[in-house]
């Protein structure tokens, strides 16, 4: 179950080195933002330094929906996200936040737009050069990593380490997501097991080497599993239950 993410013990060193992380709201991660009652706003009220949107290129606007048959031509990427946040970067320059864009078809046509529907917001745009309040990544159905640098400086890539990437391509790697659930079964119940820890550990730390930030989906969504991967130094920590996560990292648990 797990051979395609131990493409990471062939591609960086195997040395694995502890990186402490004093965490805050800005490492958490909301996972399928647009699901919840207040797109956007809830999680960046948070505090949230990072939030997820699914989108699909529909009659030349991307739209942000789950899956195909629930989407709706007024819940636009743009609508929902892009012009709030903008809106909110204006008020609050100091602001900083990664911008997650699911792809859920047609990587070509999806980028084509969002670099388009982006234009209001390239001065606030993190480049490959230069550290900016926001940093898009793109996640889901992407291009291979030998176009990844065909793409503009501050279009950024979320890396599920399946595939092969030169060093070039790499540094255009800002984020890489892997599902837990294929690293241990474990029900974030009872502590986490000694081998199944080792194997996160372990990945975790080589991420950490090769220079990147690291987040896991599919993990359990509770109090128990945000400590232990907080404890095993994961960088963003996802979540359905913003309100809940938010206010958890606020009392500084870990």
């Amino acid at each position: 179950m797990k051979k395609a993410i131990f493409f990471i013990f062939l591609f960086i060193s195997s040395c694995a080195f502890a990186q402490r992380i004093k965490y805050t709201t800005s490492n958490a991660h909301s996972h399928n933002d647009y699901l919840n009652d207040r797109p956007f706003f809830r999680a960046y009220e948070n505090g949230f330094g990072s939030i997820e949107a699914d989108v699909f290129p529909v009659n030349g606007v991307l739209c942000v929906a789950h899956s195909k048959n629930s989407i709706q031509p007024q819940r636009t990427l743009k609508s929902l996200y892009l012009q709030p946040l903008l809106a909110s970067l204006i008020a609050d320059p100091s602001r900083k936040i990664k911008l997650l864009v699911d792809v859920k078809e047609n990587d070509t046509l999806s980028l084509e737009l969002l670099i388009k529907e982006l234009e209001p917001l390239k001065n606030y745009l993190s480049t490959t050069y230069v550290v900016s309040n926001v940093t898009i990544l793109i996640s889901g159905t992407r291009p291979p990593p030998e176009r990844y640098t065909a793409y503009p400086s501050y279009i950024f890539f979320d890396s599920d380490l399946r595939l092969p990437t030169s060093a070039s391509a790499w540094e255009k790697v800002g984020l890489v997501s892997l599902p837990f659930n294929q690293l241990s079964r474990w029900d974030g119940i009872k502590i986490l097991g000694a081998g199944d820890k080792k194997i996160v550990r372990h990945i975790i730390d080589s991420v950490h080497q090769a220079g990147k930030m690291i987040r896991f989906w599919a993990a359990p969504d509770n109090e128990i599993s945000w400590s232990t991967q907080m404890k095993l130094g994961v960088d963003l920590i996802g979540t359905d239950k913003i309100d809940e996560l938010g206010a958890y990292l606020r009392k500084g648990k870990k």
